[in-house]
C-alpha cells in the first residue's frame, strides 16, 4: 500500500506552504534556531492508524536533522495513550510541522477505523465494502489509500478508470440499452460498464445489456434480495446509498457482492491525535 513519492512530496509541500506561508512567527521568536529536542506523537483515543508515511514525509520536507521513528505499523489498531511515533531533531522544525502532520494522520486514521469498522460488521459474508468519489477534493489517492489500509476496497479513482452510468447518463440517453450501446461505441471492450439503476425493471434492462456491475441505488433490503435472485450470478451486484453502520450487515445479508459508502471518505469523525514535547 505504498504512497507515490512525488505526488506525497508534491502535496505534503503544498499543505506546508499553505500553513507557514511567510513563517512561523510564534515559534522563530519563541524557540532559538540552535535548539533541539524530543517530542511524540500521542494517541488520545482507540483507532486504526493510517498515514504515518505522511506524517514523516512532513518532517522530512522541513528539515532532513529531524529523525521521526514510527513506533506502530501502519493499520495497526491503536489504544488511548499509546506513543505512536518519537522525533528528534530542532525544535523548530517539529513545532512547524505539528499541525500538518497531525492533520494528515487524524484525518486518514479517521477514514481507516471508519473503514475497519465497516469491515468488521459484515463479516462471514463475501460483501466488500468499497468507497466512492465522494472524497475531499486534492486528497482522493490519500483517502482512497486510508480505505485499503482500513480493509476496504477501492472503486473507480476517477471518471476516467471506469464507466459507471448514472440516472441523468440514462435521461440524457433515453435509456439504460441506449446508454450502454453509446459506451460500447467508444470505449475499450476491456473497460467494465456499471450502471446505476432504481427498480427492478431498470435491474433487467441492465441485465440484458450485459453489463458487468449492477448498482442498487437507495433499493429497500427486499428489493436487493430480489435484484440479486435475478442476476443470478451474471454480473456483480453492488448495493449504495443511506448505508449506515447499523444496517450495513443486513445489506451484506441480502448476497451483493459489493457495498459502496460514501460516508466513509465524508462522513467520519478524525482520530484524535496529540503530538507532545518531551
Amino acid at each position: 500500500m505504498d504512497i507515490d513519492k512525488l505526488y506525497l512530496s508534491r502535496i505534503v509541500r503544498q499543505a506546508l506552504s499553505e500553513d507557514l506561508g511567510t513563517g512561523d512567527i510564534t515559534t522563530d521568536s519563541i524557540v532559538p534556531g540552535d535548539r533541539s529536542g524530543t517530542a511524540e506523537i500521542v494517541a488520545r483515543e482507540q483507532g486504526l492508524i493510517a498515514g504515518m508515511p505522511v506524517a514523516e514525509a512532513v518532517f522530512e520536507v522541513l528539515s532532513g536533522e529531524v529523525s521521526f521513528a514510527a513506533r506502530v505499523e501502519e493499520g495497526e489498531w491503536v489504544e488511548k495513550g499509546q506513543v505512536l511515533a518519537g522525533l528528534t531533531g530542532p525544535v523548530r522544525a517539529i513545532l512547524k510541522g505539528e499541525r500538518v502532520a497531525l492533520n494528515f494522520l487524524q484525518h486518514l486514521s479517521g477514514i481507516a477505523t471508519e473503514t475497519a469498522r465497516f469491515v468488521a460488521a459484515v463479516n462471514g459474508f463475501p460483501a466488500r465494502i468499497v468507497d466512492t468519489r465522494k472524497t475531499t477534493p486534492g486528497l482522493r489517492l490519500l483517502e482512497k489509500y486510508a480505505v485499503r489500509v482500513g480493509g476496504g476496497y477501492n472503486h473507480r479513482f476517477g471518471l476516467y478508470d471506469a464507466v459507471l452510468i448514472k440516472d441523468n447518463h440514462i435521461k440524457a440517453a433515453g435509456s439504460i440499452s441506449q446508454a450502454v450501446s453509446l459506451v460500447r461505441q467508444r470505449v475499450s471492450p476491456f473497460v467494465k460498464i456499471e450502471v446505476e439503476v432504481e427498480s427492478l425493471d431498470q435491474v433487467r434492462e441492465a441485465l440484458n445489456s450485459g453489463v458487468d456491475v449492477i448498482m442498487l441505488d437507495n433499493m429497500s433490503l427486499e428489493e436487493m434480495k430480489t435484484a440479486v435472485n435475478m442476476v443470478a450470478g451474471k454480473a456483480l451486484v453492488e448495493a449504495s446509498g443511506g448505508i449506515t453502520l447499523e444496517r450495513v450487515r443486513q445489506v451484506a445479508a441480502t448476497g451483493v457482492d459489493l457495498i459502496s459508502i460514501g460516508a466513509l471518505t465524508h462522513s467520519f469523525k478524525v482520530l484524535d491525535i496529540s503530538l507532545e514535547l518531551i
